[in-house]
């Protein structure tokens, strides 16, 4: 079909309540306005109407988040080029229903065919790139005193915090390293909690000439009540985009480098952002750096590079890379000692190192105490020494920070299976400790095990 002129990407901003940070891009008055071909948007109507039959104009609007005015433009002209027709109008001018012509079916058909998205409109990559940048200017900075109330029960040393911080102030790349079980995953999600702020982020972005969806509830979290009063009554919003909170994404084990290109959904038909995208304005976390299916060295020289530049290569199916904004907090996760992991050129990408390890008895004793009042496990200071002076003791495993939930939660378990109080004793952390570390109890240990309690009939009736 043909294009009514050449697109130009006007698109306005709103202002917060205060009148001074720009949030979220004003609603396109036009076909002009949203930067987008009318082709394209005569196609995603065409190919709605084909798969929903007789379309009413508001149905037209809310699956294509596009206005009534932008629509009307792409509508006459479809009724001129005798795709689309009238089927049914109303007393009122927006009470409007349309259909394809026959020749119409044929055509959208062959759009279908070609490409099967049919949803929200995207927006130009050069929009997108705008709004990246304003809300990555909007960040707040990270001061001392928010730090501290966050990770106020993580335990860590005046020297860890500062540097954290300070990673975390300039916004560079943090490496956590240490033993497994130390606490760093945790911490490191935790730090997501740091961000403050509501982000606009695009349905759809338009890369080329395909369409790329960005947008994935699953990851990407409404605002909270109280970010939305901050924000003031919006004045209208370009539909199609959505305000959320500043993204925090994990890459697990299982992450491959084919995952840092776009991936191809072939029965959605479009493709879907990698998460170096996804995470834009936000926080992306590499949980459990290098036992990913690529190297290492690779990925972290991938995402820092990125990250250095503030632009990110993406490559669709027979087609060359585009480069896209790129502003994300990175934060890598490793158990493996970093120097055995990483070459010196790679560690050099990375700007600050924080070592996370055991913690000392005092700290241990009290995350011990918080895990059972948090879930309501009566705790018992002589059990408590008995952990640690012998259960750790002897067999030589340090204070790491996960044993306490994990032994806590375990005494829970037995206590609920059996129908008891759930409490903090020596049977019951010789129970939780053995099944565990799938092990027997030190020799000098053992007999100071209780035998297993059974459960009566009764009680198992009654639970």
């Amino acid at each position: 079909m043909s294009d009514l002129a050449t697109p130009v990407a006007a698109e306005t901003f709103q202002t917060s309540a205060n009148g001074l940070v720009p949030i979220w891009p004003g609603a396109p008055r036009s076909v002009r306005e949203t930067g987008l071909p009318v082709s394209l948007l005569g196609e995603l109507v065409g190919k709605l109407i084909l798969l929903s039959g007789k379309t009413p104009l508001a149905t037209l609007s809310t699956r294509l988040h596009l206005s009534i005015n932008v629509l009307r433009e792409v509508l006459d002209l479809l009724v001129a080029e005798h795709v689309l027709e009238v089927a049914w109008r109303g007393d009122s001018e927006l009470d409007v229903q349309f259909q394809l012509t026959s020749a119409g079916r044929q055509r959208a058909s062959a759009w279908l065919e070609h490409c099967a998205y049919v949803g929200p409109a995207p927006v130009t990559l050069a929009a997108y790139a705008a709004q990246v940048e304003r809300q990555a200017a909007q960040m707040q900075s990270l001061c001392a005193e928010d730090l501290a109330a966050e990770l106020r029960d993580a335990f860590l040393a005046p020297a860890q915090q500062r540097v954290l911080g300070a990673a975390l102030y300039a916004g560079r790349t943090v490496l956590l390293h240490g033993p497994l079980g130390s606490g760093k995953s945790t911490l490191a999600r935790r730090l997501g909690s740091l961000l403050q702020g509501v982000v606009a982020l695009p349905h759809a972005l338009l890369i080329g000439s395909d369409i790329v969806q960005l947008y994935d509830a699953l990851l990407h979290r409404a605002p909270q009540p109280y970010q939305l009063r901050q924000l003031g009554e919006p004045r209208q919003m370009d539909p199609r985009w959505i305000l959320c909170q500043r993204p925090v994404l994990t890459l697990d084990a299982e992450f491959s480098a084919a995952q840092l290109a776009l991936q191809l959904d072939a029965q959605g038909g479009c493709y879907r952002a990698p998460p170096q995208l996804q995470a834009n304005n936000g926080l992306l976390i590499v949980d459990d750096l290098g036992r990913q299916r690529m190297p290492a060295a690779d990925l972290l020289n991938h995402l820092t590079l990125a990250q250095e530049l503030g632009r990110c290569p993406v490559t669709a199916a027979h087609a060359s890379p585009v480069s896209v904004v790129c502003r994300v907090q990175l934060v890598f996760v490793t158990s493996m000692a970093p120097a055995a992991l990483l070459d010196a050129s790679a560690l050099r990408r990375v700007s600050y190192k924080v070592g996370i390890g055991a913690l000392d008895a005092l700290n241990y004793s009290t995350l011990f105490r918080h895990r059972c009042v948090s879930r309501e496990v009566v705790f018992d200071d002589v059990a408590l020494r008995y952990l640690i002076e012998e259960l750790h003791g002897r067999s030589g495993l340090p204070l790491l920070a996960s044993y306490p939930d994990e032994i806590v939660g375990r005494i829970r378990d037995f206590a609920a299976f059996l129908g008891e109080p759930a409490r903090v004793t020596v049977a019951a952390l010789d129970q939780a400790w053995v099944s565990m570390f799938a092990s027997d109890l030190p020799a000098n240990l053992a007999n100071l095990a209780e035998p297993p309690v059974v459960a009566s009939a009764a009680q198992c009736r009654s639970k």
